[in-house]
């Protein structure tokens, strides 16, 4: 796939990224370059729950709201949420107000924990299910792969909820596990650039 939209530098990237006005800078930035930082990836696990039937543009549209409602997802404050916790949620115009989604973050924060302290952290079990690059098909042209399947079904055996496979495949591209820029697209190579001297999270 190639890129077919070129952004005011004159410059192409990606499709996607002249959909929005703020997705630009989210695409140049952020999408696709590889993350090690657990409250990152927690923060993008559960905006992608929450994303499951919405667009991408509703969540980003509400992303400090999200951070602020849920304590910038720091794992250890959002696993202690209780029943009133999700009551003020609820009650919070500024976020997408969805009991199961709330809930299914609480209850990821616990299993994030519980992983944490298994594992050593976050980052190295997910980045445990990195794909080869050499086996991935072209740039946006599945929404699944045969890792996102595996590492959603490990996480629902963990006890995580609204983790299926798209939404897994979702997180990987977003941070970084996967390179799903378009060819032609200029921040392809950046992205691919700081993955190789990306140093790969170890369990501990």
């Amino acid at each position: 796939m190639t890129a077919r939209y070129d952004a005011p530098d004159g410059s192409p990237r990606c499709r996607w990224a002249g959909a929005a006005p703020d997705f630009l800078a989210y695409h140049d930035t952020e999408w696709g370059f590889p993350v090690a930082d657990d409250r990152t990836l927690f923060e993008k696990l559960s905006l992608e729950a929450f994303q499951s039937g919405l667009s991408w543009r509703t969540i980003l549209s509400k992303r400090e709201n999200f951070r602020r409602a849920f304590h910038d997802f720091e794992i250890d404050r959002v696993a202690r949420f209780n029943t009133r916790s999700v009551q003020r949620l609820l009650e919070d115009e500024g976020i997408v107000r969805h009991r199961g989604k709330i809930e299914a973050v609480i209850n990821n924060a616990r299993r994030a924990h519980e992983l944490i302290r298994e594992h050593g952290s976050l980052a190295a079990y997910v980045w445990s299910y990195e794909p080869d690059a050499e086996s991935l098909p072209p740039p946006q042209t599945v929404s699944v792969t045969p890792e996102s399947t595996a590492l959603a079904k490990a996480l629902k055996r963990k006890g995580w909820m609204f983790v299926g496979p798209t939404t897994v495949y979702a997180f990987m591209q977003a941070m970084g596990l996967v390179n799903d820029h378009a060819e032609g697209c200029i921040i392809r190579s950046r992205a691919r650039t700081e993955r190789e001297a990306f140093t790969l999270p170890k369990e501990s």
